[in-house]
């Protein structure tokens, strides 16, 4: 196998490229000058090498805490439980959410071995008291496992002396927080709703 195999296998393996659309990206790289690709793959290196989960929430920084943990003037109170650490700039971009993150790290799914022991669910539950949150807003995608993940944290909070609310509806259903636009993003904040 070649070189540029490798690397064409190497970019197909990421999410939404194709064997096509990597091979373009491999030819491409051939014709930019050696520099560029030097800098690509620097950067690369750097980011393997250098970012890190946040200590306290699990969303991606370089540093021991995330720029949002580390912000003095987000409201410690409110705690938006998310997937992935990339739903965060989506939520972000609605300019809504003032409050703090805990990313889970995925989400419940049993027919592939995802279970609760797989998810940064006992950090969250750390946080709660010591962190004075008073609501916990459950902002999982809108799909089977999305849900299924929101009521099991629901069932594990309702003990709790915490207000727990859900995103609302306005997601698609199968959709992810990643793709949907700012405006689609804080109208579900503003319309969350408590679980019962």
């Amino acid at each position: 196998m070649s070189v540029i195999d490798d690397l064409t296998g190497e970019f197909a393996r990421l999410p939404g490229i194709g064997r096509k659309t990597a091979q373009r990206l491999v030819f491409h790289l051939l014709r930019q000058p050696h520099e560029q690709s030097r800098r690509l793959a620097d950067a690369l290196v750097l980011l393997v090498e250098r970012v890190r989960s946040c200590d306290r929430c699990g969303n991606l920084t370089e540093m021991p805490l995330c720029v949002i943990c580390a912000d003095p003037r987000r409201d410690g109170h409110l705690l938006c439980v998310i997937e992935e650490a990339s739903d965060i700039a989506s939520i972000e971009r609605s300019g809504e959410f003032r409050g703090l993150y805990h990313v889970l790290g995925g989400r419940l799914s049993p027919l592939d071995g995802v279970g609760p022991g797989d998810l940064a669910i006992q950090s969250l539950m750390a946080r709660l008291e010591p962190e004075g949150v008073t609501e916990v807003i459950l902002a999982t995608n809108p799909s089977l496992e999305g849900e299924a993940t929101a009521l099991y944290l629901q069932r594990q909070l309702v003990s709790r002396p915490i207000r727990v609310t859900r995103i609302a509806r306005g997601l698609p259903v199968g959709g992810d927080l990643e793709y949907a636009d700012g405006v689609t993003i804080a109208q579900a904040l503003q319309a969350r709703r408590e679980m019962l």
